[in-house]
């Protein structure tokens, strides 16, 4: 006999406050749980803290469960040297709920010349001249308000990929692919270890009305992006993950690379980037620059005009 839902449904919405720095820690971990109702908000005058909300179904989540998904937050933040705020919980009827996630979102201007914009709103008249770049935030794969992320739109947007060939190593929202194609990008390949990433990427750049003989977005790593691309090279990768990772990917660069090619490396924090610099430099990588926001830095990168031979 299968299980009846309760009569009285309703949603136990979240709130607290922390520090950007934990915000994609936050979410992968409520991702990571099956907890895909998230939202963040903060406002520009203090781009620092951050207001995270989560909708959890009231029938599967007791108070006691409630209580230890706080607690599993907490190291997070440990991690990161920061707090998180006292936890305030509200009950939202279930015929409310999703118009409460969707007034969550708003318009959030990167950049110079860049918004990003949920699919539901229309373009505000101070930013209709800016590039739109629609994502539906249903799930938690960035939405570009990580500093991470931003940095790479902002590298983007200095120097727009013009005609060229581009790679997205872990492309999670698609958002940078979207950025890169907008900026002018001839292709975007992208590939991510994670399938719903990959639908989530497919889904916005279709939602963008992007040719789709333009962008193509696979399951899987760097060795899936070069089976992939069949002997063809990229002008451009972009890469915003975690160092660690960035470090394990570093040896493959040069089998899909262009020589005289550049990356944009992000995910990182800035204390980890002189040890990352370093390992690319001894790979024989020009580092052109490392960016810096808030903790947050950004490594762009250049291969030698020496290597493979590629077609």
């Amino acid at each position: 006999m299968g299980m009846s839902l309760p009569k009285s449904k309703f949603w136990w919405q979240l709130v607290f406050t922390s520090s950007q720095d934990i915000e994609e820690s936050i979410f992968w971990k409520l991702e990571s749980i099956g907890i895909n109702h998230v939202a963040v908000q903060f406002s520009p005058e203090d781009p620092q803290q951050r207001t995270f909300f989560v909708w959890l179904l009231s029938f599967e989540w007791s108070r006691s469960d409630r209580e230890n998904l706080i607690n599993s937050l907490k190291p997070l933040a440990d991690y990161f040297d920061v707090s998180i705020s006292k936890v305030t919980w509200q009950k939202v009827e279930d015929e409310d709920w999703s118009k409460s996630w969707k007034r969550v979102w708003q318009a959030d201007p990167v950049g110079e010349n860049l918004l990003i914009l949920p699919a539901w709103l229309e373009v505000p008249q101070e930013y209709s001249h800016r590039l739109i770049l629609r994502l539906d935030p249903g799930s938690a794969f960035g939405t570009g308000s990580h500093p991470t992320t931003r940095l790479c739109l902002e590298a983007l947007e200095i120097n727009p990929p013009l005609n060229l060939r581009v790679a997205d190593i872990g492309c999670g929202s698609g958002v940078l692919s979207l950025a890169a194609l907008g900026l002018g990008a001839s292709e975007v390949i992208g590939v991510d270890i994670d399938s719903s990433a990959v639908r989530a990427s497919i889904d916005n750049s279709k939602l963008n009305q992007i040719d789709a003989t333009r962008f193509n977005f696979f399951l899987g790593s760097a060795e899936v992006l070069i089976a992939q691309l069949q002997g063809k090279l990229v002008d451009l990768i972009l890469c915003n993950t975690l160092a660690p990772v960035l470090e394990e990917l570093a040896p493959n660069f040069d089998d899909f690379l262009l020589p005289n090619g550049r990356a944009f490396l992000s995910g990182l924090l800035i204390d980890q980037a002189p040890e990352l610099a370093k390992l690319f430099e001894d790979l024989g990588w020009h580092v052109i620059s490392c960016v810096k926001k808030d903790n947050w830095g950004l490594l762009e990168i250049q291969r030698p005009n020496i290597g493979k031979k590629h077609k």
